[in-house]
């Protein structure tokens, strides 16, 4: 498992590297950015503004000429690019030099593991944002028995595992994807659904743990509000206070 977050003084704060993540007031509040080579959760119900973070982190990155990866299992890469740039966020210069790539992934595919990795590992990359990592989470495990001569495969769900804890289904998964990222050694953000009311910060409960540091989005209709939260953060000193946020052109700004 990853590092939990941990108090440090000053001397050992300035000695950390920091990778910007564009939103000002995020960047002001960990002190310049996240730990380099670290990976970050950002979790939040539907309008939250998860996508919208990972906009803004890749963005910050493609400007300062680092490579980066944008790994997509909700959304078409179209849909994606027509989105930032109604935000005000144009990658298509940065993807026609090859500093920028986006991929879909089809989850439907088995080989769909094989195909993240193969691409994280193809290249160095700075910055990798895989959104959301909850498909992933929730698909089955193929397993075929190496004592039975016959091409059948039983497929495993994490339902059919839910209760027992010899078999974490979803952690199998995790982990995969966890390690994938932190071989490339990239300063990656990984986002998950996080239903209303939750008593979990992502929505299989296990990548708040896997991941070093947690960032929660939350939206109250009744106010008309959007919220940021700092739950973790490694090697970070930081407050857990929610701070307001507004999403328009240009993306998410602190009230």
């Amino acid at each position: 498992m990853l590092p939990l977050t941990k108090s440090i003084n000053a001397n050992e704060s300035s000695t950390i590297q920091r990778v910007k993540t564009g939103i000002t007031g995020l960047d002001d509040l960990l002190g310049g950015g996240l730990p380099k080579n670290t990976i970050t959760l950002v979790s939040g119900p539907p309008g939250g503004g998860k996508t919208i973070v990972c906009y803004h982190f890749l963005y910050e990155g493609a400007k300062n000429g680092e490579k980066c990866l944008f790994l997509t299992l909700d959304k078409k890469v179209e849909g994606l690019l027509s989105q930032a740039r109604e935000l005000g966020f144009d990658f298509q210069p940065f993807i026609e030099k090859a500093q920028i790539k986006f991929l879909f992934l089809n989850i439907n595919k088995k080989l769909i593991y094989e195909t993240m990795t193969n691409e994280i590992l193809s290249e160095r990359y700075d910055r990798i944002v895989l959104d959301s990592i909850t498909p992933l989470s929730e698909m089955p495990i193929y397993i075929k028995n190496p004592e039975v001569k016959t091409n059948d495969i039983n497929i495993i769900t994490p339902e059919d595992f839910s209760t027992d804890e010899n078999f974490p289904v979803r952690r199998l998964h995790l982990h995969y994807i966890v390690n994938a990222l932190e071989t490339s050694q990239a300063t990656s953000v990984i986002t998950s659904e996080l239903p209303f009311g939750s008593q979990f910060l992502s929505r299989d409960g296990i990548s708040e743990f896997l991941a070093d540091g947690v960032i929660t989005l939350s939206v109250d209709p009744t106010m008309d509000r959007r919220k940021l939260s700092v739950m973790k953060m490694r090697s970070t000193k930081h407050t857990l206070r929610p701070q307001d946020i507004k999403i328009s052109k240009g993306g998410i700004t602190f009230s």
